[in-house]
């Protein structure tokens, strides 16, 4: 026989209508004493159990800080330990993907379903970024689970597989794209930018970030130092000199066209910054968005516009024509039959590095690669997606075996 339970409480029995139950008092969350009746002792002991469970869930869930709370204190406990780079990042992402769509809910509260509810708009995002807001969710939860101020973790089976949109191979500009485009900015704000990218293959917190006093072009090999790297903060340029990685930091040797380019910009200098607003200061967020319309502007591709009719405006899509001025605007003519994006010009650097023969080592410490495997994976596309070339090569490693 099963050995009965001693309650650990006082109870006593009651007469209610005609039949006998037994009854004990316990605290609520709040304190008041609320009645518990059982019709037989291991009945109570259940029901009291029950409630007590009830309580300290309600209680915790009363104490419990809202998400908002949390993830604000958890940021701050991660800035003791990460790059400042990385701070940014994981800020930008917890505000935007946790903090928007459940802070005002309390740690204590927040289901499974509700961060897969959170997480349906990252899943339009690129997986990578998924993937990461996956990871702060779990880091998130796993710490406040650690330090007792949850006793469920929602993000136990959370899973980021298959989720986000996957990422495009990225595409170098071919030498005939790359003339058109120098051609199209040369004049115009964007040309000291492309010439960075397209010649140094800086990242653009790198290029937005470069000051002159990293720039000689008086020694007999005109170079350039990697040294900063721009970030924003609620549309504010930030400029760290803590980089993303060791790697980071470099000394790139420049060729004549970019040294040439330099030479010019800083004679009609009137800043620190290479690229700059025009107070001097480092671009913002949506400075450099404008600053990237002027190619915008000029390619040739549909895009959807206003117009004011009837006393409002009406969108309207426009369908430009290679070689053709703009409808709105005589000194903008449609001139670029591709998109470009500011990596595509690092890329391209890169690629070109390879396609010269530059041994993979020197192509990793000119892209600022931290790990040869980001720099393998470009260098194995790059030089070995020709079939044409690699036949000739084959043919040669198996002659031996011909008869």
């Amino acid at each position: 026989m099963a050995r009965k339970r001693k309650p650990n409480f006082n109870y006593s029995p009651v007469e209610i209508n005609g039949h006998t139950y037994l009854k004990t008092y316990i605290p609520d969350e709040d304190g008041k004493q609320v009645i518990i009746y059982g019709k037989t002792l291991e009945e109570l002991c259940e029901k009291v159990d029950a409630a007590e469970h009830q309580s300290e869930n309600e209680k915790l869930l009363k104490s419990s800080p809202t998400v908002k709370e949390y993830c604000e204190k958890w940021l701050l406990m991660q800035s003791a330990n990460i790059r400042a780079t990385t701070l940014i990042d994981y800020t930008s992402k917890v505000k935007r993907h946790i903090i928007e769509p459940l802070g005002h809910l309390r740690m204590a509260e927040v289901t499974t379903d509700d961060i897969k509810m959170a997480l349906v708009p990252v899943s339009k995002k690129s997986a990578s970024v998924f993937k990461s807001v996956n990871i702060l969710y779990r880091c998130i939860f796993n710490s406040a689970e650690d330090s007792k101020v949850i006793s469920y973790n929602p993000t136990k089976y959370l899973s980021s597989k298959g989720g986000g949109v996957p990422q495009k191979d990225r595409e170098a500009l071919t030498d005939e794209q790359a003339e058109r485009l120098i051609e199209t900015v040369k004049g115009l704000p964007p040309y000291t930018f492309v010439m960075i990218g397209l010649y140094a293959g800086l990242r653009r917190e790198e290029i937005l970030a470069l000051k002159w006093d990293c720039v000689f072009l008086d020694s007999e090999t005109p170079y350039l130092l990697v040294r900063r790297a721009w970030h924003t903060e609620n549309n504010r340029p930030v400029i760290l000199t803590d980089l993303k990685t060791k790697a980071a930091k470099r000394d790139i040797p420049m060729p004549e066209p970019l040294a040439e380019c330099l030479r010019e910009a800083k004679e009609h200098a009137t800043s620190e910054y290479v690229i700059a607003n025009s107070e001097g200061e480092p671009l913002s967020y949506t400075q450099f968005k404008r600053l990237w319309t002027y190619i915008v502007t000029r390619t040739a591709k549909p895009r959807t516009a206003k117009k004011f009719v009837g006393g409002k405006y009406v969108k309207y899509t426009l369908y430009p024509v290679l070689g053709e001025k703009a409808r709105n605007n005589g000194h903008v003519v449609y001139s670029l039959d591709f998109e470009v994006t500011p990596h595509q010009l690092r890329h391209t650097y890169i690629t070109n590095l390879i396609h010269a023969g530059v041994d993979p080592k020197t192509v990793q410490y000119l892209a600022g690669h931290e790990s040869s495997k980001i720099t393998m994976d470009i260098y194995a596309k790059v030089k070995y997606n020709k079939p044409e070339e690699i036949a000739g090569a084959l043919t040669e490693a198996f002659a031996q075996w011909e008869s």
